[in-house]
């Protein structure tokens, strides 16, 4: 086990925020710094401002990165699970990226005196402090570290000594980071005024009248749109249809083929059958190595290792019984008990690893495992012989600790030992990683472990469900060309889905999961083809139609005329509304005289503040809300046009604050800075990648 390897073991993932939280670094493989990754060829997955990265190198961060993701969820992987992995990486490329230039640019850089005190000096790098703290006592332990530092210059392996750089470029990178998050940090500051200010807007109350013109009491069927309607809306909001990226519309119809009642049945029989033949088995483990869909390994299993209905079964049911079948999610489980017993929740051990092979054998392992533990016994020091000899680069280096773990987090053998041995014991037990001599430390809880073997049938579609969703799927796609999409899907009595502004890495089309061939069929295909086959995935067979093209840039007033309709249509309705609320207001000295005109009634409300700006029943109305804070008590306003309506408003009266003391004042201050430096990395972060070239080409190999 290399450093990398115990750092994430002994920390999970381990993930270091520095400043403002500009970058996580994993400490890792995730991302290769100083490997030159960005030399321009063919296998370009993407890149950043002309640095871009080549796609085996991109591939290997996704491999790591799934395998990670996978260690830490369990089960094996998936392709959402990849997906997530490629989004991870590209994501960490493009900041790590926009960073190191901006770094470079400003000419921040790590010396050798720097590097070396974040290493060894006083205040060394949290990442240091992380890998070379001592378990035992949770304080950073600076002998562990010289004793590392030793063994990597005398004896370090190439592996060892390529990963112990790689840490050291992580704390250089993190450094820097640092740096330039001190920089923003220290641009960001807050005045007297604006904390005044803010202050008030939170407490200041307004006590107002209202009077809303809805805007759906005018009809949409008396409402004639034209097109310099559509025009001035669209040149007061251009900046809004920006298209940071290409986008496409996409029609589809989806052929439910999920299993049914009659294979939820079939499954049941089946499950029913092999439980019969698991109560008169007398070779359980191999009969449910044979049989399950599921290869769950045939060990003792604590609470919560398996799903609730069998939890809340199989620990209070006799030994040699079989129970089930219960439906777990889509699957059928029985279970017979083979064995049950009580023993540890947890084991904190120490072990020394050999290598079994390279000692000679097993034989000549074992008899150097026994003088090791002869040593042990006469009152050696177990840590300096775990220094001396352990292979195990990850626990040797804190004298061969492992720490405290529950039953199942190690190899059966090794957890057999442990658990079933006692505190003090020093045990030799051979796995498929070498040789290990183990000292059970201490032992922690008692509860009752079952040995099970554990038999799960999933509940798929049978060849009729699927025979008879194909065919459905096959008619549509025999009688669908570009123009009758909608006509056959309605003839057939099947639904039309729309999924909007799809982008190259999208995985599911409004929730539902597609194939990644979807996605890229959909991005060559012209504007208004259908797909050239039926897609299938585990729930559906897809047909899709590419309903439309939009491409990056801002988007023309064509593109955006349906999305923007009933944006205009409310436009116009409150330039009526308007014209009908002033008429009203016009001589008017109370806003009730104006309810009056209108046939309406005044809505009175109180305790509004400018911070929150909700007229209650009705919805967020800044415009209306603002207004009321500018105006004198009982003046009048003229119209507002509102989110919902266009609005008159007349103040009752304000409710001001107590005056801010010194101290007040300061934390105030405080608290906006904090808030402010935040906000303004994500600000930062957007400006850089929207200034930046990026060119994504994930969708040529994922």
């Amino acid at each position: 086990m290399g450093l990398m390897s115990y750092l994430r073991n002994r920390a999970g993932l381990v993930v270091t925020v520095i400043g403002l939280a500009i970058i996580a670094f994993l400490l890792g493989d995730i991302i290769s710094y100083g490997t030159p990754f960005w030399m321009k060829n063919q296998n370009q997955v993407g890149s950043v401002n002309g640095e871009s990265i080549d796609y085996q190198v991109f591939n290997a961060q996704v491999d790591q990165t799934t395998a990670m993701y996978q260690q830490q969820m369990g089960g094996t992987s998936s392709p959402q699970m990849r997906n997530y992995a490629v989004q991870q990486v590209w994501n960490q490329f493009i900041s790590q990226e926009l960073l190191k230039q901006e770094i470079e640019k400003i000419g921040l850089s790590v010396g050798r005196d720097e590097l070396n005190s974040l290493v060894s000096g006083i205040n060394p790098s949290p990442q240091i402090v992380q890998a070379f703290t001592n378990p035992q006592t949770g304080v950073f332990d600076k002998t562990q570290l010289n004793t590392f530092l030793s063994q990597i210059n005398s004896q370090g392996t190439p592996e060892m000594r390529q990963q112990w750089e790689m840490l050291l470029e992580n704390i250089r990178n993190e450094r820097l980071n640092e740096k330039y998050s001190n920089l923003l940090t220290n641009s960001v500051y807050v005045t007297s005024l604006e904390a005044q200010e803010e202050y008030i807007q939170r407490n200041k109350l307004a006590n107002f009248k209202y009077l809303m013109l809805d805007y759906s009491s005018v009809k949409d069927s008396e409402i004639k749109l034209t097109d310099s309607d559509y025009k001035a809306y669209y040149d007061a909001h251009k900046n809004t249809f920006d298209n940071p990226e290409e986008t496409r519309t996409i029609e589809y119809v989806l052929i439910d083929a999920r299993a049914t009642a009659n294979d939820t049945a079939a499954t049941k029989s089946v499950i029913e059958q092999l439980k019969s033949e698991l109560i008169n088995s007398t070779t359980d483990s191999l009969f449910a190595a044979i049989n399950s869909d599921t290869k769950y390994p045939f060990a003792y299993i604590r609470k919560g290792q398996v799903s609730p209905a069998l939890d809340s079964v199989i620990f209070n049911a006799s030994v040699g019984t079989t129970v089930g079948p219960f439906l777990s999610q889509d699957r059928f489980e029985i279970a017979k008990v083979v064995d049950a017993k009580f023993s540890p929740d947890s084991v904190k051990a120490s072990h020394i690893l050999l290598n079994t092979t390279a000692e000679g054998g097993i034989d000549k392992a074992q008899a150097k495992a026994d003088s090791i533990k002869r040593l042990i016994q006469q009152g050696e020091s177990f840590s300096a012989l775990a220094i001396q000899f352990s292979l195990d680069e990850g626990s040797k280096i804190n004298g061969g600790d492992l720490g405290t773990f529950p039953r199942g987090q190690m190899v059966p053998e090794f957890d057999e030992a442990v658990f079933s041995g006692k505190a003090g014991d020093v045990v030799i037990v051979n796995s498929r990683f070498g040789t290990h001599i183990i000292r059970i430390e201490k032992q922690i809880g008692n509860s009752k472990i079952v040995k099970a073997a554990i038999v799960d049938k999933v509940i798929n579609s049978g060849k009729a469900t699927t025979d008879a969703a194909y065919a459905k799927a096959n008619n549509f796609f025999g009688d669908v060309n570009s123009k009758n999409f909608a006509e056959v899907a309605n003839k057939q009595s099947t639904t039309v889905h729309k999924a909007e502004r799809v982008v190259p890495m999208d995985n599911t089309f409004n929730g539902v999961e597609v194939p990644r061939e979807l996605v890229r069929w959909a991005f060559e295909a012209k504007e208004g083809e259908v797909s050239e086959r039926i897609f299938d995935t585990e729930d559906n067979f897809i047909i899709a139609r590419v309903a439309n093209i939009q491409p990056k840039g801002t988007h023309s007033l064509d593109a955006v005329k349906p999305q923007i309709e009933a944006r205009v249509r409310n436009e116009v309705k409150a330039k009526m509304l308007t014209e009908k609320l002033n008429n009203a207001l016009n001589g008017a000295s109370s806003i009730d005289q104006v309810a009056q005109k209108l046939e309406k009634t005044p809505v009175d409300i109180e305790n509004i503040v400018m911070a929150n700006p909700v007229l209650p029943g009705i919805a967020m109305e800044p415009a209306v809300v603002g207004t009321a804070f500018g105006l004198q008590p009982n003046k009048l306003s003229k119209a507002i046009k509102g989110e919902q309506g266009v609005f008159a408003v007349q103040v009752t009266g304000f409710v001001n604050p107590a005056e801010l003391v010194a101290s007040d004042m300061n934390n105030q201050k405080q608290q906006m800075q904090t808030s402010k430096a935040q906000r303004s990395w994500g600000a930062i972060y957007q400006a850089l990648q929207h200034k930046a070239d990026i060119h994504d080409n994930r969708i040529r190999f994922y």
